[in-house]
């Protein structure tokens, strides 16, 4: 057995802080079938203060130069019937449960709350060459799970296995804050130059026109926006395979065009703006390797890869090496639908987000949000898809300052605000009127806010019922309280700020009764370290602050 110990930490590109510790103790087992010339298999495990991790190890060996992986049958045993939060599937509805009433195929990552002060997360990282875990009972173990893959797994040797790892949290917030594991077990940055790689806010050209993707690029400039992205339909109809990623041939079903890229590209970086271009599986398994260098060449900033395919070893392979290829053509990468990320984004940080979430597309009441920040964020950074002004933001989702509480509490380096939403524009349809955005006074409160931090602190919460957390970017702190379906007073302790030093805090607020559209009051206020934010906040609303230093 040989054993070992590290004890360090490093810098991401991009996170939730900027550094992040790495401290285990290993041990490799090598387990030997018995026989003259048995087969050798090596199980490596870490034990970190924030959980365990293991994996298997098929090293060279006579006799031997491949191998075939059937199913895995890892097993995972609790002691008990605890509570837990199923999803089918990387975009479904969560289901709170017990683990003896899950179903098979339950998606990852699982939280179990144990006891009030105990909570774990199972789930997989640095899946790059293999097939997607899940998890399946165990019949007539009604506490047991085990690992199920889409597909059987091959591989030349030497192979290692993706991580298995087991988080472990005095709380669930405890849990999120270490969700740093996932990275901690992929491989450093492989990237020499980074300096491409650009985090930011992202807002999404619905027109597919000429004259609207310069208002966005004009309301991006003014709203400290860094990006604009040209959806479905820019180049035909998306689930057309014979649809041209090279060419720009707006699909009529979804606009009347005109749409003239090349110049909406040069007036975006006129301004400071870059254009992010959407581009459904089948253009992209066709055209991968024609798209990227000509993407690159007409000044393109990143891609969104759509629609998947996720779950056997050879998609997973291939989406991977997609990532490496844009990475290559310094072009960064927004992955939908399916796939969840498993800490990818520390070896090639130009993956600057992925969906893999039941976002505000699917219009989740503020209690799924809130289950969703404890389980699918484990797994990392969450393309959401927040709505601001869309009418289900009112009639569904529970509020506007609860909107703007997600864009600190859901992690995403590209972090896309007002999803259906566009700018105001000559010839805008009166049917359209709805999805215009209004300059309301808390838009503020958006243009300021970061989308990776230095410091990530979980304050207080309870899967499904509310939530505050605080990120701090430089010396100035955001905070997203998010509230469920009883009303409560939040509590904010502001002893995360530096000692001896004055903030001015904007608060953001439901008030029925301001007369704004969006009815979100703000309210300015000096506040230092000793001070408590108090505020009754009522069922499915939520609260946002800014907090900066001011000089003496």
């Amino acid at each position: 057995m040989k054993k070992d110990e590290v004890n360090t930490s490093w810098k991401p590109v991009h996170g939730e802080r900027s550094e992040i510790p790495d401290h285990y103790r290993s041990a490799v087992v090598e387990l030997r079938q018995r026989g003259e010339n048995g087969r050798i298999m090596k199980l490596e495990v870490r034990a970190y203060d924030e959980g365990i991790a293991f994996r298997y190890i098929f090293p060279e060996q006579n006799g031997l130069d491949s191998l075939v992986i059937e199913d895995e049958n890892t097993t995972f045993y609790f002691t008990g019937d605890f509570l837990t939060w199923e999803a089918a599937h990387a975009q479904a509805e969560y289901q709170e449960k017990r683990l003896s009433e899950l179903n098979p195929g339950c998606e990852r990552p699982l939280t179990v709350k144990i006891n009030d002060s105990l909570f774990v997360a199972i789930g997989e990282a640095a899946l790059v060459d293999y097939a997607r875990m899940k998890f399946d009972p165990i019949p007539g173990k009604p506490f047991g799970l085990k690992s199920s893959l889409a597909s059987e797994v091959r591989s030349l040797l030497p192979f290692k296995t993706p991580w298995r790892f087991i988080l472990i949290g005095k709380s669930a917030g405890e849990l999120l804050e270490h969700n740093y594991l996932l990275l901690n077990l992929n491989e450093p940055c492989k990237i020499e130059d980074t300096s491409w790689i650009r985090p930011g806010k992202v807002i999404r050209e619905i027109t597919l026109t000429t004259a609207g993707g310069k208002a966005c690029v004009d309301f991006a400039a003014k709203h400290n926006l860094q990006f604009v992205e040209f959806d479905a339909g820019w180049y035909g109809h998306e689930y057309d395979d014979s649809s041209d990623a090279t060419t720009v041939t707006v699909d009529p079903k979804r606009s009347p065009g005109p749409l003239d890229l090349a110049e909406v590209v040069n007036y975006a970086h006129k301004k400071g703006v870059g254009i992010i271009l959407y581009v459904n599986r089948r253009a992209m398994e066709k055209q991968l390797d024609e798209i990227l260098p000509l993407y690159r060449k007409w000044g393109i900033s990143g891609v969104k890869y759509g629609f998947v395919n996720v779950g056997s070893q050879y998609w997973t392979r291939w989406l991977h090496e997609a990532i490496r290829k844009a990475a290559e053509n310094k072009l960064m990468v927004d992955i939908h639908d399916e796939y969840r990320p498993t800490g990818y984004s520390r070896t090639y940080p130009n993956l600057m987000t992925v969906e893999g979430i039941r976002g505000d597309e699917e219009a989740p009441t503020n209690e799924h949000t809130l289950i969703t920040l404890f389980t699918r964020m484990i797994a990392g950074a969450g393309d959401n898809t927040n709505c601001y002004f869309s009418k289900r933001v009112d009639e569904r989702m529970g509020s506007h300052a609860s909107q703007l509480a997600k864009a600190v509490c859901l992690y995403s380096p590209w972090q896309f605000l007002y999803w259906y939403d566009s700018p105001p524009r000559r010839g805008l349809p009166a049917g359209n009127l709805e999805k215009v955005i209004s300059e309301t006074p808390e838009l503020e409160f958006f243009d300021e806010v970061p989308t990776v931090w230095d410091d990530t602190k979980f304050l207080s919460g309870e899967i499904g019922k509310y939530a505050t957390v605080a990120r701090r970017s430089g010396e100035n702190w955001f905070v997203g309280c998010v509230n469920g379906e009883e009303p409560r007073v939040f509590e904010v302790k502001l002893s995360f700020l530096k000692p001896g030093v004055k903030y001015a805090a904007s608060i953001y607020s439901d008030d029925a009764a301001f007369p704004s559209r969006t009815h979100v009051r703000i309210q300015k206020m000096d506040v230092e370290k000793n001070h408590i934010i108090r505020r009754n906040v009522a069922a499915n609303n939520g609260l946002a602050m800014m907090i900066v230093p001011v000089g003496e």
